[in-house]
C-alpha cells in the first residue's frame, strides 16, 4: 500500500478536526483513498498552544517550509493571503497537490494557482472554500459541465444568515442579534468581513469562475452588507410575505455576467427563504437541469473538515492511479458587467405627505426614468404622524442605474419626507 505524506498548515477549529479525522479514521481513509494517508506534521505559530482536540505533541512544528517540502499532499488552513500563498506556490511548484479552504486567496489569485498546479502535474482542490460541508464546487465544475448555467444564487455566509433569521423571528434590531451571534461563536469579535459582505463576495467570485468557465476576482464583485438592515425593514418584508437574505448572485445575461452580493428580498415561497440559522444553501438555474438547490452546514470545524477530507481522498486516488491531469477547460471570454448595467428589481419604502397629487408625481418620475412599477401599497405612517403616509413600491426588473437615479430623484421631492429603505428583490 502506497503511503502519502500529508502536511497540515494550521490547527485552528477546522485544522484540529482535520487532524483528528486523519488520525482516528486512518484505516477507513486508507481503504477509500487506496493509499495510507500519513499525517507528517502540523505547522503552527506556537506549538505550546492548548487545543480542544488531543493531538500528539511531536506532530507540531513551526517550520512550515520544511514540512511542505517533504509532503505529497498539503492541506492549507491558515487563511489570509500570506504566508499561505507562498506556501501553496512552493508546494505546487514541486508537484505536491494542495487542498485549501482559503477563499480570500482563491478570489485574488485562483487563476494563477490553478495554472501553476496544472503546469506541475499537481492538483489544487478547494471544496471547503465555499459553503463548508456542502458539496457545491465539484457538482458545478463536473456534474454540470455539460450544461449551461444561467444563474447561481446563494446564502454562503452563516453569520449573516443567523442574524437576519433571528431578526425575522424575534423582531430584534441588528445590533442586538449581532451581540448574540458573537456570544454564541457565530460571529467574530470583529465581524466586518461577514456583516459587510466581504466573505460572501470572495465566495461569489469562486462560484462565478466555476459556473461560467472564466476568471472572476473579488474586485469584480459588487458588495453590500447587512449592517444597515433595521427591524423595520424586516417587519415590512414580513408584512409583504417576504424575507431578507444576504445573497451572492452570479447571473449570465445577453450583455455579460454580473456578480454581486447584497441584502435581497425573497418571497417566503422561494427555497432559499426557508434556510434558517447558520445554514448555507446555493440555488442554481441551468438550461437543461433546471433548478437545483444544495443545502447544509456552511461552517464549523467538523462540517468544513468533511469537505477538506473529501478533497484529500479524491487527490490521493488520482496520485495512486497516476496518469495526466484532465485538461484545463478553455476559459471563456465574457464581459464582466458593471453593476450599473445589472438588471434587478427594487422594493422602495418611503414616508410621504398624504395629499392629492403626490402619487401621480412619484409615478411620473418612475416613468420618466423608464422604470415600471409592479406593485404599490400605501398605508398610515408607522409612527402615527397625522398627514403622513408610508408608501411601498416594488418595481419590475430594470437596470441598476435607472433604478438608482429614480430613487435619488424621488428622495429630493418636497412631498417625500424620507426614503426609509431600498432593497433589491429576487424570485418574484
Amino acid at each position: 500500500m502506497k503511503t502519502l505524506k500529508v502536511a497540515l498548515l494550521g490547527c485552528g477549529n477546522v485544522g484540529a478536526q482535520v487532524a483528528r479525522i486523519l488520525l482516528d479514521d486512518a484505516a477507513v481513509l486508507e481503504d477509500r483513498a487506496g493509499a495510507r494517508l500519513e499525517l507528517a506534521g502540523i505547522a503552527v505559530r506556537n506549538t505550546a498552544t492548548k487545543r480542544d482536540v488531543e493531538i500528539p505533541a511531536e506532530l507540531f512544528t513551526t517550520d512550515a517550509q520544511t514540512l511542505v517540502d517533504g509532503a505529497d499532499i498539503v492541506i492549507e488552513l491558515l487563511g489570509g493571503l500570506e504566508p499561505a500563498g507562498a506556501l501553496i506556490r512552493r508546494a505546487l511548484t514541486r508537484g505536491a497537490s494542495v487542498i485549501t479552504g482559503n477563499k480570500a486567496l482563491l478570489a485574488a489569485d485562483g487563476a494563477e494557482l490553478n495554472a501553476l498546479a496544472f503546469a506541475n502535474n499537481a492538483q489544487l482542490r478547494y471544496e471547503a472554500a465555499v459553503a463548508g460541508a456542502i458539496p457545491i464546487l465539484r457538482p458545478i465544475s463536473d456534474s454540470l459541465s455539460g450544461d449551461t448555467i444561467t444563474k447561481v444564487m446563494g446564502i454562503v455566509n452563516g453569520t449573516t444568515n443567523f442574524i437576519l433569521d433571528a431578526m425575522d423571528t424575534t423582531g430584534a434590531q441588528f445590533g442586538e442579534v449581532l451581540a448574540e451571534a458573537q456570544a454564541l461563536g457565530y460571529a467574530e469579535a470583529d465581524p466586518t468581513a461577514d456583516v459587510e459582505g466581504h466573505d460572501a463576495a470572495a465566495k461569489a467570485a469562486i462560484l462565478a469562475s466555476l459556473a461560467f468557465h472564466t476568471n472572476f476576482a473579488y474586485a469584480d464583485v459588487h458588495c453590500e452588507g447587512i449592517s444597515k438592515i433595521s427591524a423595520d425593514d424586516v417587519a415590512a418584508a414580513k408584512d409583504s410575505g417576504m424575507v431578507i437574505k444576504l445573497l451572492a448572485i452570479a447571473e449570465r445575461t445577453d450583455e455579460g455576467i454580473g456578480v454581486r452580493v447584497h441584502p435581497t428580498l425573497l418571497p417566503r415561497t422561494h427555497p432559499l427563504a426557508a434556510v434558517h440559522g447558520a445554514f448555507n444553501a446555493v440555488f442554481i438555474e441551468a438550461e437543461n437541469a433546471g433548478e437545483l438547490m444544495f443545502y447544509g452546514r456552511g461552517a464549523g470545524g467538523a462540517p468544513t473538515a468533511s469537505a477538506v477530507l473529501g478533497d484529500t481522498v479524491a487527490v490521493a486516488r488520482r496520485v495512486v492511479s497516476g496518469g495526466p491531469l484532465p485538461a484545463i477547460a478553455n476559459q471563456q471570454a465574457v464581459k464582466v458587467l458593471d453593476f450599473a448595467r445589472i438588471a434587478t428589481s427594487y422594493a422602495i419604502g418611503m414616508r410621504v405627505t398624504d395629499e392629492s397629487g403626490v402619487l401621480a408625481a412619484i409615478t411620473a418620475i418612475f416613468a420618466k426614468n423608464g422604470v415600471s412599477i409592479e406593485t404599490m401599497r400605501q398605508g398610515a405612517s408607522a409612527d402615527g404622524a397625522p398627514g403622513v403616509a408610508d408608501l411601498r413600491i416594488v418595481t419590475h426588473r430594470s437596470i441598476e442605474s435607472a433604478l438608482a437615479a429614480t430613487v435619488a430623484t424621488v428622495a429630493h421631492m418636497d412631498a417625500v419626507q424620507e426614503v426609509i429603505s431600498v432593497l433589491r428583490v429576487e424570485g418574484n
